[in-house]
């Protein structure tokens, strides 16, 4: 019998991370982000990321993460990094820009020109990021896959 056709996975559309209070997250991930709400209710929130989006959601029980993580990618890590430091958030050790929110979700911090994570120029240009640009390590892997930006 012939094996099935399976699906190839191809990118993510939203990360989700259970936190104990909807309001105290958007005023946390305020205090270190610029981001606009996609939409909000009483147990979740939305953070847009132009074709992709994070929610929030009510409901955290579990211990705070220690390996389990996602990287989430932005256009200026130092800025990140100062408002960390600004708002007395302790970054966790090792080589990453990494720390955890008040209930215990792990957040690795990683600059959109470092990687090989792209955004189409089409919602580049709708986030108004048409600036962004990958550095030469990037440009070599994105190159390899042939996926270098033209």
């Amino acid at each position: 019998m012939p094996e099935a056709k399976r699906a190839r996975a191809v990118g993510f559309n939203h990360i989700a991370l259970e936190v104990g209070d909807i309001e105290a997250a958007l005023a946390f991930y305020a205090q270190l982000f610029d981001f606009e709400l996609r939409g909000k209710s009483e147990d979740m929130a939305f953070i847009d990321l132009g074709d992709q989006f994070l929610a929030l959601q009510k409901g955290r029980s579990q211990k705070s993460d220690d390996g389990r993580h996602f990287g989430l990618v932005v256009d200026d890590k130092d800025a990140v990094r100062q408002a960390l430091a600004e708002a007395g958030i302790e970054t966790l050790p090792g080589r990453f820009l990494d720390f955890r929110d008040p209930w215990g979700n792990r957040v690795e911090i990683i600059g959109y020109d470092n990687i090989q994570f792209s955004k189409a120029p089409n919602v580049l240009r709708g986030m108004g990021l048409t600036h962004l640009s990958k550095n030469a390590k990037a440009i070599k892997e994105l190159a390899e896959k042939g996926m270098a930006p033209g």
